[in-house]
């Protein structure tokens, strides 16, 4: 946990406050940044409890990764009832000094990456402001899915997944593609729930993450 700040994020527009943990690379000016949502089990007030997974756990690990990355901290059962506050911290860290907005990436895993409570739904309600969605076991709302169509989009999951079936998933990505996207599905045979592990310590994933980036709006 040294690696990051924990920061405190109060939206003047709900009155709703989010934990989050805060990681900035040496270099602060026109770096990507990366916004991730964390899964069902790491729901809380303890920052602690989000930890040694996706890309925080990533860069536990040693990873370099030459971006800015925000976590927010679900407090309540689910991300839907916050969303309003999620999508005020979005935009504000968007905004911030030192981003470079072509290169926002959005990341999450099980309940962070399921439709219903906030990636892809956050990715479908405002498309402009990313430039590449990664989510790992999720699914959702895949009757949206065309909002995501010119999005980068890039989902993984555990061929033995019991909590999110894997179907979910695959549903999403079919849609997408279905109304002239380009999204693409990475089944791991023998991953459970957790195929986050496998998907985030993946180079091909950060490689082709890093070098999506949004082309100007006209």
């Amino acid at each position: 946990m040294d690696l990051f700040k924990e920061k405190v994020f109060l939206s003047e527009k709900t009155g709703k406050s989010l934990k989050y943990l805060y990681y900035s690379p040496e270099c602060e000016e026109n770096v990507p940044l990366i916004i991730h949502l964390h899964g069902a089990g790491s729901r809380g007030t303890e920052l602690s409890q989000m930890a040694h997974t996706g890309p925080i756990g990533e860069l536990e690990k040693g990873r370099n990764i030459p971006a800015r990355i925000v976590s927010p901290q679900c407090w309540g059962n689910t991300w839907f009832e916050l969303f309003e506050t999620l999508i005020d911290f979005t935009e504000t860290a968007v905004n911030a000094d030192g981003v470079d907005k072509s290169r926002v990436y959005l990341t999450g895993l099980s309940m962070g990456a399921y439709a219903d409570h906030y990636p892809s739904q956050l990715a479908m309600t405002r498309p402009l402001l990313f430039a590449a969605l990664v989510a790992v076991c999720g699914g959702g709302m895949y009757w949206n899915a065309a909002r995501l169509k010119n999005m980068p989009v890039w989902a993984f999951h555990g061929a033995l997944d019991s909590t999110v079936l894997p179907e979910e998933s695959i549903k999403m990505i079919r849609q997408i593609n279905k109304n002239g996207g380009h999204a693409k599905i990475t089944i791991f045979e023998n991953a459970d729930h957790n195929s986050w592990d496998q998907a985030f310590a993946m180079d091909e994933l950060w490689e082709w993450l890093m070098k999506q980036k949004k082309e100007p709006e006209k």
